[in-house]
């Protein structure tokens, strides 16, 4: 039996019930007129990635990752949201690949030769291959990368790849007009391109760009090797006087755009299919970046008084010839770790045969080239 005080407070009690199911009824309506007012699957911020690039925020390299970042954020409708970390403020130079293994970032920028014998076959795109511009050995290591899909990127997901353009001799008090004006000189290269220049008959040094203006204004190196850009990109043409237009030797350096893997397998298809978008846009937006920072770099060069030096075809033929016997150094390297012959002549075959593919392309594209 139940009493009447019981019978009353169950009543009051159904009263305050109803009161609270009304209540929950009407919050639940503001949610899903508001929708965005709770976070949820898929809303902004719910995915958080962090880049790293080792480059000068101001250089044109960084402003790039900057703007990759904010196209995804708004290709993806607010759902990524990436923290920017240039001028090696989360990973150095050399720490990049590493830091994005490890998930110190999520993304990385950086490029092979900063980590010699890490990507051995990808080394093959650095070799002397007679590369005219940076848009060309851009779009050659793409398709590198998509012909042969070397399994030393297995442990990280590739977003794209590009190249600076060809490297060339740049020197602070002597003038290299002749092969020979480079002996006893120490000059920075990193890499493959450290090969070359010793086959040239100069003395590599590894010097991190970071590191490369105190360098250069202490006599550590006497020159470097490197593509045109880095006389405004990193200011080296304020202490540079002599450029040597070695470009015909076509030695480069390979970037990549890489993402931890576990971080990409995670990521909702939508997304994922927002970032190869993206990535192949960045892709030519860096390849054309690459032929106009090198035109900058000439230019800024010029500004502070240094002399173009340009080589006769006779003189160019020579240092062709010198540099060549770095491939042949690279192909019994990679024959001493296991890789067919077949194969390795295969990669540079197919990279030769690219590099005259988009040279046309470059010219039917009217790209401005700075040689």
């Amino acid at each position: 039996m139940i009493d009447v005080s019981m019978r009353q407070n169950i009543i009051k009690g159904g009263g305050k019930m109803k009161r609270g199911m009304l209540v929950l009824g009407l919050l639940a309506l503001v949610i899903a007129v508001s929708g965005a007012s709770f976070p949820s699957e898929g809303k902004a911020a719910d995915i958080k990635l962090k880049f790293s690039n080792f480059f000068p925020a101001t250089h044109q390299y960084a402003i790039l990752g900057q703007q990759f970042c904010d196209e995804i954020k708004k290709k993806t409708n607010g759902k990524v949201e990436m923290s920017y970390y240039p001028s090696g403020m989360l990973t150095t130079a050399t720490k990049v690949y590493e830091g994005v293994v490890n998930s110190v970032s999520d993304i990385g920028l950086s490029h092979v030769e900063y980590t010699r014998g890490r990507f051995p076959v990808t080394e093959t795109l650095c070799l002397p291959m007679g590369y005219p511009s940076g848009y060309i050995a851009t779009q050659v290591a793409n398709d590198f990368y998509d012909k042969f899909r070397q399994k030393e990127w297995d442990a990280v997901h590739v977003l794209f790849f590009y190249s600076t353009g060809p490297q060339i001799i740049s020197t602070t008090k002597k003038p290299v007009k002749k092969l020979e004006d480079l002996k006893g000189l120490k000059i920075r290269a990193a890499g493959r391109p450290a090969d070359v220049m010793k086959n040239l008959g100069g003395t590599p040094v590894p010097v991190e760009m970071a590191d490369i203006y105190d360098g250069l204004q202490r006599g550590v190196v006497d020159g470097l090797l490197s593509s045109m850009e880095v006389n405004k990109g990193w200011k080296t043409g304020e202490l540079i006087k002599y450029a040597t237009l070695s470009w015909p030797v076509g030695t480069t350096f390979t970037f990549y755009v890489i993402m931890n893997k576990g971080k990409w397998e995670k990521l909702p298809e939508d997304v994922k299919k927002a970032f190869n978008e993206v990535a192949s846009q960045f892709k030519d937006k860096y390849a054309v970046a690459s032929n106009a920072i090198d035109i900058e770099g000439r230019e800024y060069l010029k500004k502070f008084g240094g002399q173009l030096i340009p080589l006769s075809t006779e003189e160019a033929a020579k240092w062709v010839s010198a540099a060549a016997p770095t491939i042949d150094k690279h192909t019994k390297e990679l024959e001493g770790k296991k890789y067919a012959k077949g194969d390795i002549e295969a990669y540079i075959k197919f990279i030769r045969e690219r590099i005259v593919h988009w040279t046309k392309k470059e010219k039917e594209l009217k790209i401005q080239t700075p040689y």
